[in-house]
């Protein structure tokens, strides 16, 4: 069964761990919502499907033709995400009642690791990195890809809906732009007068935007400065529908964790590690889609 991070947290009893796993999620509008299913082994191979099986209509006594979806085998493996933080003994000895030294020091750490999978989960390529897994950029395949234009285009609304349409059975869960688009789509809005584009509170008491009811997510790893033809200022949006059958991560056996490494021979300091085997699996092609060359 594939759980978000937030409700993973609820099954442990490590209140350090809980912080940072709190920490991690605050940060991030993806891992809010993306659920991460558990496996065993350094890596999941499932089908993923490309074209969905198709009916018709038939006459009496004619032949019925077979039609069957068609996948295509591909192989996610988990990556080492993680690094270390040393607490020095000294402060925390001397410090400990003015603040949490440790749990400071862990969830400054965590941040970190938060920030390197966001950046992952939109760059991440393994023909650059190989060490890292590939992104959502990089699994949008051609069909599932809007554009703006030959040299980009600042945003409309029928671009968007377009954007939305290509995520198929269902509304996608989420999409995701760099803060230069959606300001771009605020001031779209208000010139258009429409109710579109509304905000709620999250669980985290922070205001979230909707657009046509689905939610709106920032990620500051979306370049603003990309080159579409002649232009070097384009943006990409993303729409996602997270799940099994969807777009989901991928995580070894206790997911997210904090390892004592213990006290340190060179200097008067222990070692705590944040450690995650992680990955990301796209189960079907057409829970997916961008909107490439997004000017401001």
């Amino acid at each position: 069964m594939a759980l978000t991070l937030t409700e993973g947290a609820k099954l442990s009893n490590d209140v350090l761990l809980e912080g940072v796993i709190e920490t991690v999620v605050s940060e991030s509008p993806v891992l809010q919502r993306l659920p991460f299913i558990e496996i065993v082994g350094n890596g999941l191979t499932y089908n993923r499907e490309n074209a969905a099986a198709t009916a018709a209509f038939f006459t009496v006594g004619s032949t019925w033709t077979e039609s069957t979806p068609t996948f295509t085998q591909v192989t996610a493996a988990l990556k080492i995400l993680g690094g270390d933080a040393d607490v020095d003994t000294y402060l925390s000895s001397t410090r400990n009642n003015v603040q949490d030294l440790e749990a400071a020091v862990v969830a400054l750490k965590a941040k970190a690791v938060q920030q390197k999978f966001d950046d992952a989960f939109i760059n991440g390529d393994t023909g650059v990195d190989a060490n890292s897994f590939d992104g959502i950029d990089k699994l949008t395949i051609a069909g599932q890809t809007a554009s703006m234009g030959t040299n980009g285009a600042t945003l409309t609304l029928a671009k968007l809906d377009e954007l939305v349409d290509l995520v198929k059975v269902g509304k996608p869960h989420l999409l995701l732009m760099s803060r230069r688009t959606r300001r771009s789509l605020n001031a779209l809005a208000r010139a258009a007068g429409s109710g579109l584009v509304e905000s709620e509170r999250d669980e985290f008491g922070r205001m979230v935007q909707y657009y046509d009811g689905v939610p709106i997510g920032v990620n500051d790893f979306i370049s603003d400065a990309k080159t579409v033809g002649t232009s070097t200022d384009c943006s990409t949006i993303y729409a996602l529908q997270f799940g099994e059958g969807a777009l989901s991560g991928l995580s070894g056996p206790g997911g997210l964790t904090v390892e004592r490494v213990g006290a340190l021979e060179t200097k008067d300091a222990t070692r705590l590690r944040v450690k995650w085997y992680v990955g990301l699996a796209l189960f079907s092609d057409i829970k997916l889609s961008k909107l490439t060359g997004v000017r401001p």
